[in-house]
Order: C-alpha cells, then structure tokens, then sequence
C-alpha cells in the first residue's frame, strides 16, 4: 500500500486537474452557446445552398464546362477543418480519419488544412499540406472562407486538382457531432433531383426543399426538366459556383467550431467526474491508510506497556 504522503501527494495533484478541467468546462460552455447559435442560424441555408446547386445543375443538361465535367487532373484537393486545440474527445480524430483511413491517396492530395492538429496528424502520415488557415478554427469569418474559395478554384481552373472536397463536423445538438466528407467540384450531376430534394428535406426541413421534390415529382425525374440560364450557362456557373463553394466552406466552418466546443465541453465534464470519483477513492485509501497508522501505533504503545510491566 502506499505511503499517506504518496497518497496525499498524488491526491492534491488530481484535484489541481480538476480545477483546470472545471475552468475548462466552463470556458468552453460559453464559447459553445455563441457558436451554437451562428451554427444553428447558417444551417438552413448551407444545406439549401448544397442542395440547390446540385438541384440545378442537375437539370441543367449538357453544359460543357470545367466546374461540372471536370478537368485532365488525377489529384485531389480536400479542405479539413479540425481545431488547433486538442482535449476534445474525438472530434479532431474523426476527421483525420477520414482523410487517413479513406480512399484518398496520400501522393495525390492536396491538403488544405484548417487547424494545426489536421495539418500535422496529415503531415506525420506524408499526405502534401498544400496551405495551412488556422487562424480560422477560433473564428471564422466569411471574408477569410472566400480566400480560401478563390485558392481552390484557382488551383482547379488550373489544372492542378480535378476535384475539390470538404471534411467538416456536422453539428446535430450539443451532444451528436458528425463528420462528413462532401463533394464541391466538379459537381455531380449525375444524381436525380428528387433525392436531393428528399435530402435537403431531411436534414433542414426547408421549404425550398420541399418545392424541388415537389417539381421532381411532377416531371417524374428532376433531370429531365432542363433549366434555362440568364445570362448564359457558362457566364451564370462563373458567378454561381464560386459563391457555392464559398458558402459551403464557410457554413462547415460555422458547425464545425460549434462541434469543438460542444465536445470539448464533454470531455471536460467527463474527466472532470472522473477526478472527483479518483478524489473519493484516493480519499478512501488515505483514510484507510491512517487508521492503520493509528492501530499500528496503539499496537506499539500497548506492547511498551505491558514489557515494562
């Protein structure tokens, strides 16, 4: 058994934790309310922009153009957004698991990490960090999501990636968090309206979704209705897209610092109740250990007395 000092010792040093995952807790409960509610106001409108766009050009017939039949590259580009932080549970683990352990092929991506822990989980498995924003894991802002936007359209439009996704935590409440990997360009057509509309139903509940599956339904399939473009198809994707990736971006951004906080927030609090039950226990032992003490030095006293008798 160990010594009362050790205990003691070992003791103060759980409840000094404590106090720090308690601090902790707290910061992180403020942060979460602000983002919860910017998260939770940008929603609606991510997912309608999601679903719109590829509602859209869906039924948008043959356009030849970069942004929806792609171009010559075989390499990727993937916008991860973690934190730079960690003590959050899983939520910089999950993304990273999903570049790591997906179909992504580390000598043929393009990294564009936000959050230092991405960027270096990335790094140490030899995946290319193409550009590093990690200012934008505390506080996003829209202006810095459209630098971001015209990175990765400039690198498409140039040949140097053929496809641009997004990893991101979705934020569900305050204790469900889920990563997801979407795809930004080239955008695909290939899947029929009424699905989407029955997506974008599902997860935002928006009118405008229900108006699209409504129309998909009308004409049997929401490809076969071709959408005419003012002013032309090519001109309109040029002002369309660039506007729909930085949207997307952004609105990950939003969830994502709301879902940091909400998991750190739960970390804290687990450990925090796993402080005070390793408090209990050690107090237990303290407790144990000194009335040992005390026996052993009655025992002794008992024992002095009765030589000397």
């Amino acid at each position: 058994m160990a010594s009362m000092r050790d205990i003691k010792r070992r003791k103060s040093s759980i409840q000094s934790t404590q106090q720090i995952t308690k601090a902790m807790k707290l910061v992180s409960t403020v942060k979460l309310q602000r983002a919860k509610q910017r998260a939770e106001h940008s929603k609606a409108y991510f997912n309608a922009m999601h679903q719109t766009v590829s509602s859209m050009l869906a039924k948008a017939g043959g356009i030849n153009h970069p942004y929806v039949t792609g171009n010559d590259s075989s390499r990727k580009a993937v916008v991860m957004i973690t934190g730079n932080r960690g003590l959050a549970g899983g939520y910089n683990s999950n993304i990273i698991k999903l570049i790591t352990k997906g179909e992504f092929v580390g000598e043929d991506l393009d990294s564009y990490a936000i959050g230092t822990k991405g960027r270096d989980a990335v790094a140490r498995n030899g995946y290319n960090v193409k550009a590093v924003y990690s200012e934008l894991a505390e506080e996003p802002s829209y202006a810095e999501a459209m630098g971001i936007s015209r990175d990765l359209l400039s690198a498409y439009k140039n040949g140097e990636v053929g496809e641009i996704y997004l990893a991101y935590t979705s934020f569900k409440n305050t204790v469900s968090h889920e990563p997801n990997l979407i795809k930004l360009l080239p955008a695909e057509v290939s899947e029929r309206a009424a699905a989407k509309a029955d997506e974008a139903e599902t997860v935002s509940g928006s009118v405008q979704a229900a108006a699209v599956k409504t129309e998909a339904e009308s004409t049997g399939s929401g490809a076969k209705a071709l959408m005419n473009f003012e002013p032309a198809d090519e001109e309109a994707l040029e002002l369309i897209v660039p506007q729909y990736v930085t949207s997307l971006i952004f609105g990950g951004l939003l969830e994502s610092v709301a879902s940091e906080n909400g998991a750190r927030m739960q970390a804290m609090d687990s450990a925090t109740s796993n402080a005070e039950e390793m408090i209990d226990s050690l107090s237990l032992l303290y407790n144990r250990a000194r009335q040992g003490a005390i026996t052993q030095e009655l025992t002794e006293i008992i024992a002095g007395a009765e030589a000397i008798s």
